[in-house]
C-alpha cells in the first residue's frame, strides 16, 4: 500500500495547538526519562527539579542541558530508557576522543523516523512514483538508512547507492531516471562536476530535485548546485542523537527549515551563558528536546550548531517553526588573531565570484607565534587558461572581498581545476595545523 505523507492537519496546525501538543508530550517525556534513565535522574536531582515541576514548555529552562560528553560518559547504553532487548537498531557517530556517540532506536522510534522522513520527501516533491537515489553512506551513519526507510514508507522506489564510485552513481541516475538525489551538498557539487566533465548537460539529467544535508552549506552553493544539475535543492537537517535526517527540512518557499514540532522542541540559547535567546531571527546555539523518542530520549540536547529560529507564518502554509541555515558550530569556529571566522562565511564569498569553483580548503597555521589563514580556491575550467593578469585580478578580488567579510586579510592561493580534495561524504574544509604542533 502507498501512502500520502502530507498531513495538513499536523503540518498546518495553529500555533496554539502546536504548543498544547508540546506541553502534553513534554510533561509525559520528562517523567518517562526521570523514571527510566539514571543519569538524567541524577542531573535533575542535582538541579532540584522533579517531573512535577514541569507543566509546560515554559518550564523547559528549569531542566539541565545534555551534550555529546554525556553520551560519551555513559557509553554505550547508559542513557537507554528501555531494556536492551527492546532495541531494534543502533546508530552512532564519530567523536573527537575516538569514542562513538551511540543512539538506540526502538521499533516505534523507527516507525516515527520513517514517517517523518517520508514527510520530508513529500515536502521536497517526492511521490510514490518517484525514483529516489540515496548517495549518503549506509551503516552507523544515519543518512543512508534514514532516507531509505522514509522512501519505503512513502512507497517510492529507492536506489541504495551509498557513497563512492561516482561514475556508477551517474550511470544509475541516468539509466534509472532518478528524480530525487539525496546526499551531502559537497558530494552533489562533485557529481555535478563529473557530469559536466562527461559532457552531460543539465537538460539531459532526469533529476528534478535534491535533498542535501549532513554539513552546513550556503545559499550560494544551493544556486550553484541547482544551476549545474538543473534541479530544485532542499536543505534537510538531523543528527543521529536526535533522529537522524528528518528533524527539519526546507520547504518550497526556501525561507528556513521547518522543525517538526509535534516531535521536537527547538530552543536557541547563548552558547556561552546558556541563557535562552528570545525573539525570532536571533542567532545562537540550537538545542533540542525529543518528545516521542523511546529508546534514547534526549532533553535539552546541545547540538553546537549555530542558527536562528522563526515562527512567523510561511508562504507554503506550514506553521511549524523554521530554522535558519546553519551558520557554523560553536565548537568548530576558528579564532584567527582574536577574530571569529566560520567556514560558511568563506563559502558565501566564493560562491558569489563567478570565476571560482565551489571547491576550497582553509589552512590555518601559526608562524612565529602569529596565526595565519590561507584559503585555497579552485578556479573554473575556462578561467585557469586566462592570462596571468586576469588570474591576478581574480586573486585580488577574492582577497579584497574576504578581508571585508572576515575582518582579517587571508592569503589566497589559486588552484587548478579538480586539484583540491573531493569528498564523497562530509567535506573536510579546514586543516588546522596549529592543533598538530
Amino acid at each position: 500500500m502507498k501512502y500520502n505523507y502530507y498531513d495538513r492537519d499536523i503540518e498546518c496546525m495553529a500555533r496554539g495547538e502546536i504548543e498544547a501538543l508540546q506541553n502534553e508530550r513534554l510533561v509525559r517525556q520528562v517523567k518517562y526519562v526521570y523514571d527510566n534513565v539514571a543519569p538524567y535522574r541524577k542531573k535533575m536531582d542535582a538541579a532540584k527539579v522533579k517531573p512535577a515541576d514541569i507543566k509546560s514548555v515554559k518550564d523547559l529552562c528549569k531542566l539541565p542541558f545534555n551534550d555529546k560528553a554525556d553520551l560519551r560518559d555513559n557509553y554505550p547504553f547508559g542513557l537507554l530508557a528501555v531494556p536492551r532487548g527492546d532495541l531494534a537498531r543502533v546508530h552512532a557517530s564519530s567523536g573527537t576522543t575516538g569514542k562513538l556517540t551511540v543512539s538506540g532506536y526502538t521499533r516505534n522510534d523507527l516507525e516515527i523516523w520513517g514517517g517523518l522522513m517520508a514527510r520530508c520527501l513529500v515536502n521536497a516533491g517526492a511521490t510514490p512514483e518517484s525514483v529516489i537515489h540515496v548517495a549518503y553512506g549506509y551503516g552507523l551513519f544515519t543518512g543512508g538508512l534514514g532516507v531509505h526507510i522514509g522512501a519505503e514508507k512513502l512507497g517510492a522506489a529507492v536506489v541504495p547507492a551509498s557513497s563512492g564510485n561516482t561514475a556508477r552513481q551517474i550511470m544509475l541516475i541516468m539509466d534509472l531516471k532518478a528524480d530525487l538525489l539525496c546526499c551531502t551538498p559537497s558530494y552533489a557539487a562533485y557529481i555535478a562536476d563529473e557530469m559536466k566533465r562527461m559532457g552531460i548537460e543539465p537538460a539531459d539529467i532526469p533529476l528534478k530535485a535534491g535533498m542535501f544535508g549532513a554539513e552546513p552549506w550556503t545559499e550560494g552553493m544551493r544556486r550553484s548546485i541547482e544551476r549545474d544539475l538543473g534541479i530544485e535543492a532542499f536543505d534537510i537537517y538531523g543528527l543521529s542523537e536526535i533522529m537522524g535526517p528528518s528533524v527539519s527540512i526546507d520547504c518550497p518557499a526556501h525561507n528556513g527549515l521547518h522543525v517538526w514540532e509535534d516531535h521536537f522542541i527547538a530552543e536557541i540559547v547563548d552558547p556561552k551563558t546558556l541563557e535562552p535567546i528570545d525573539g525570532d531571527g536571533k542567532t545562537g546555539e540550537l538545542v533540542f528536546t525529543t518528545l516521542t523518542k523511546e529508546g534514547m530520549p534526549l532533553i535539552r540536547y546541545r547540538t553546537k550548531d549555530l542558527c536562528s529560529l522563526g515562527r512567523a507564518p510561511c508562504a507554503c502554509g506550514r506553521t511549524h517553526a523554521r530554522m535558519g541555515k546553519i551558520k557554523g558550530r560553536s565548537d568548530d569556529m576558528l579564532i584567527i588573531r582574536g577574530i571569529n571566522v566560520f567556514p560558511s562565511q568563506i563559502e558565501t564569498v566564493l560562491l558569489n565570484i563567478r570565476e571560482a569553483a565551489p571547491h576550497y580548503q582553509i589552512v590555518v597555521d601559526r608562524v612565529n607565534n602569529l596565526d595565519t589563514l590561507e584559503i585555497q580556491v579552485e578556479l573554473n575550467e575556462g578561467m585557469f587558461s586566462d592570462t596571468v593578469k586576469g588570474i591576478e585580478a581574480v586573486k585580488k578580488q577574492i582577497q579584497k572581498e574576504m578581508a571585508a567579510a572576515l575582518g582579517i586579510a587571508p592569503v589566497i592561493r589559486l588552484a587548478e581545476p579538480r586539484s583540491l580534495p573531493r569528498s564523497e561524504g562530509k567535506a573536510k574544509r579546514v586543516v588546522d595545523k596549529r592543533a598538530l604542533g
